[in-house]
């Protein structure tokens, strides 16, 4: 029986050498794997469309025979502002309780994101619901763009 006895030398830095590449070539395997998998994320944002198509919209109101517009900037997922575009200073005058009242109506809706439960002083009570339903216009638009 002819038994032949394999030694084998290993020098400790060709071992380092090796175990670095080792490493080093599951790193990057794994990171090629991270990249190029599919985005979980991706297939949620396609699975829940965005409530708005961002943009700006407006509508109009008629008080006195004076146009009033309401311009309402929106995000994809969210309301950015409420405001009045070119309000004139007559309107301004005979009509006093128009602007503190939608700022307060654009502070609660912007932070809470809907129109309801606002809450408004007893002094604007009918002038914020003629805005709120202006409002309501609008952002029917921003929905009804969407796609």
């Amino acid at each position: 029986m002819s038994a032949k006895t394999r030694i084998w030398v290993f020098h400790m830095k060709e071992l380092i050498y090796t175990a670095v590449f080792v490493v080093l070539g599951i790193f990057f395997l794994l990171l090629l794997i991270f990249m190029f998998s599919p985005d979980q994320t991706a297939q949620t944002s396609e699975e829940s469309p965005s409530p708005y198509t961002a943009g700006i919209y407006t509508t109009s109101l008629m008080l006195g025979g004076n146009p009033v517009e309401i311009a309402i900037t929106v995000d994809q997922d969210y309301i950015s502002s409420i405001r009045f575009r070119q309000l004139s200073e007559s309107v301004a005058a005979m009509y006093p309780l128009m602007e503190p009242a939608l700022d307060a109506l654009s502070a609660q809706i912007c932070e809470t994101q809907s129109l309801e439960n606002l809450s408004y002083s007893e002094d604007s009570q009918y002038t914020s619901l003629m805005l709120v339903s202006a409002i309501k216009t609008a952002l029917a638009k921003a929905e009804k763009a969407a796609p």
